[in-house]
């Protein structure tokens, strides 16, 4: 694989409309595992979003011809190739460690950059609680999948309750969804998830473990919340959640809320993500809920960035 950008392969499949709608933004994805390619699939099925590069230090070639036969620009050079495409946004699907050093890349760039590691650097986002942050803001956390399928039924409870004290919250993921930077960064993704959950909730304590499972079949990916709450409003409480996950369910169909009970000042829920969009495994719901929902704040981002500059 050369170490200079490869030139996307020719598609005959786009519609012929989008020769003559508004520009889509360009995008870079930097990281070429199961997110990355993910990630530029669902970008360049956008009707406001295009990935020009997939660019990656680490990844196969077989993972960057992928990225090449979805249209996309591969380089090897990671942040640097990426730092010279010029594009509008970069998604970084790398790794924790990493993503400092591709936001001091960056800094300096008129690009939104939108943060898919934990490692907690950016806005903490999460389309049904502060999209709206996604309009002005130019570093976006997407906190971890864990948090982006927790956050929305904790915002539910935080707002029909009190006080929210201690939350627990347990994930459990297949095995075959979770490639080696995820496993490297799972301190990240405990400390990084938890701080999101009390900074966005209002909780006192936030305890997060996650298991990632080798069962065959693959289980869905799951998410457990465990949270000591007074003053719960409880029919109120149950006709938000439902909202909630309807409202996550526009961008990541798959999103359920299949229990949730309210004992005393105990709030506990179950969450589960089927994954139901690309060449994605039905399993890897941890994937689906990060990746749609970065997509959909960078979609807020394009739309306001059209209306100012129409304005």
């Amino acid at each position: 694989m050369s170490h200079s950008a490869i030139a996307p392969r020719a598609s005959h499949d786009a519609p012929t409309a989008r020769a003559t709608a508004a520009p889509r933004l360009n995008a870079a994805v930097v990281g070429a595992g199961m997110l990355g390619l993910d990630l530029a699939e669902r970008l360049n099925a956008s009707p406001l979003l295009s990935c020009k590069l997939v660019a990656s230090r680490q990844s196969s070639a077989s993972a960057l011809r992928r990225a090449a036969q979805l249209g996309c620009a591969v380089s090897t050079e990671g942040i640097t190739a990426v730092v010279r495409a010029g594009v509008d946004m970069v998604f970084d699907a790398s790794s924790a460690e990493a993503h400092p050093a591709h936001w001091a890349a960056l800094a300096s760039a008129d690009v939104l950059l939108v943060d898919l590691t934990p490692s907690s650097g950016g806005s903490m986002l999460t389309p049904t609680v502060n999209a709206v942050r996604a309009e002005s803001d130019r570093h976006l956390s997407l906190v971890s999948c864990g948090g982006q399928a927790v956050l929305p039924v904790l915002d539910a409870v935080a707002r029909h309750c009190t006080r929210v004290e201690d939350v627990e919250v347990v994930t459990t993921v297949a095995s075959a969804s979770v490639g080696p930077a995820t496993r490297d960064n799972l301190d990240e993704y405990i400390a990084t998830t938890g701080y999101a959950v009390e900074r966005l909730t209002g909780a006192t304590r936030a305890k997060v473990m996650s298991t990632i499972s080798p069962a065959l079949p693959a289980p869905a990916f799951r998410a457990q919340i465990t949270a000591r709450a007074y003053g719960v409003q409880t029919r109120a409480l149950g006709d938000a959640v439902e909202a909630a996950a309807a409202a996550v369910r526009h961008y990541a169909p798959g999103y359920q809320v299949s229990a949730l009970s309210v004992t005393d000042d105990l709030v506990r829920a179950t969450v589960t993500v089927t994954a139901r969009a690309g060449q994605l495994p039905s399993y890897a719901g941890n994937v689906e809920i990060i990746n749609a929902a970065a997509v959909t704040l960078a979609e807020r981002y394009a739309r306001s960035r059209e209306v100012g500059h129409c304005g």
